[in-house]
């Protein structure tokens, strides 16, 4: 089973409301790699269906936001924005349990 961005993350209880939220996560830094891909957006883009086309789950949409920077909390991707898309999935997975497992 793959990895999930909140596979790290402290479940917690709001003291208010007794329900369940999630704390924060520490993302790794991803470094530029000859390998990356390049592409430019266009206007159906979005952040979880390019994950799923490049990566075959919308779960590592994050990887997408956090390589380019893109930390508005929208899926939406403008058009005409050149994306980088990483090919060293297993490698940012690895750095993003260590970071969190760490704590």
């Amino acid at each position: 089973m793959s990895i999930k961005r909140n596979d790290y993350a402290d479940r917690l209880k709001d003291i208010y409301t007794n329900n369940r939220i999630i704390g924060s996560i520490i993302y790794p830094t991803i470094e530029k790699e000859n390998s990356d891909i390049y592409i430019v957006s266009r206007i159906q883009d979005r952040l979880d269906l390019l994950a799923n086309k490049y990566y075959g789950t919308p779960r590592l949409w994050w990887i997408l936001a956090q390589a380019n920077k893109l930390g508005e909390g929208s899926f939406v991707v403008k058009p005409a924005t050149r994306l980088r898309i990483p090919q060293n999935v297993g490698q940012i997975l690895d750095k993003l349990e260590k970071l969190n497992k760490e704590r």
